[in-house]
């Protein structure tokens, strides 16, 4: 069975990608059982995960992003695409901008690897596939959606928002968006020979950049706006890329 590409919806989108039809599939791994639905767009076969689960039950620090890689690995899958809801530290990119994450900082201390029991050091250069970055920032420019086309994306463990002093330190080090997720993510695909993009969406002003106390129904409820536009952007450059090969 040929799957063509692979979409990873986070915050506010998982479920809505579930909502998309399509039949369920379960991929056995050595991390457990996968489970997702497999959808047909525009003639091709993709691939549909909720990485926080449907309901969104499994937290940023629980999430099985080793079984999520092996199993893309297992299908054959070349190119993996992801959206993160995220706090942004430039005060100029408001609630719903989308940006394309080009670079990280992780901090999330999670050691996260695919090789535990061999000596591999895998290149990081381009820490986001650039076939993946410029396929979201096509189609983002061919649906007239605006985008940010590149990011510094700083992962903290979570599930706690971070502090203020902690965002500023952030800042001073060349973070422009935070969250919790994408570079546990875009570690386990490489290392998997994943190609893999983010497509970030800002749900807020990171901590004591704005007046109001962070709280997750406002990420959701920023998310449920943008979800739409996330999603076409999303399917349109899982299309392009499985048509390039």
């Amino acid at each position: 069975m040929k799957i063509d590409a692979a979409i990873i919806g986070g915050t506010g989108i998982g479920n809505r990608l579930l909502e998309l039809g399509g039949h369920p599939i379960h991929i056995p791994t050595s991390r457990g059982t996968l489970r997702g639905r497999l959808i047909d767009h525009e003639n091709y076969r993709i691939l549909v995960l909720s990485r926080h689960s449907a309901g969104h039950k499994v937290p940023p620090h629980r999430v099985n992003y080793l079984g999520m890689a092996e199993a893309l690995n297992r299908l054959k899958i070349k190119n993996c695409l992801a959206s993160a809801a995220v706090g942004c530290l430039r005060k100029e990119w408001v609630p719903g901008t989308f940006v394309v994450c080009s670079d990280f900082v992780d901090l999330t201390y999670r050691n996260l690897t695919m090789f535990e029991n061999s000596v591999e050091h895998t290149d990081f250069t381009n820490p986001f596939s650039e076939n993946c970055r410029q396929a979201m920032i096509h189609s983002a420019n061919d649906l007239h959606i605006p985008i940010q086309p590149k990011g510094v994306y700083l992962a903290a463990n979570g599930p706690r928002y971070e502090t203020p002093a902690e965002i500023e330190i952030y800042a001073k080090i060349g973070a422009d968006l935070v969250g919790m997720t994408a570079s546990s993510e875009a570690i386990a695909m490489r290392e998997a020979g994943i190609n893999y993009g983010c497509l970030a969406v800002v749900t807020n002003l990171a901590a004591g950049l704005g007046e109001a106390e962070l709280t997750h129904e406002e990420v959701v409820e920023e998310m449920n706006r943008a979800g739409e536009k996330a999603v076409n952007i999303l399917l349109s450059a899982s299309t392009s890329l499985a048509e390039a090969g």
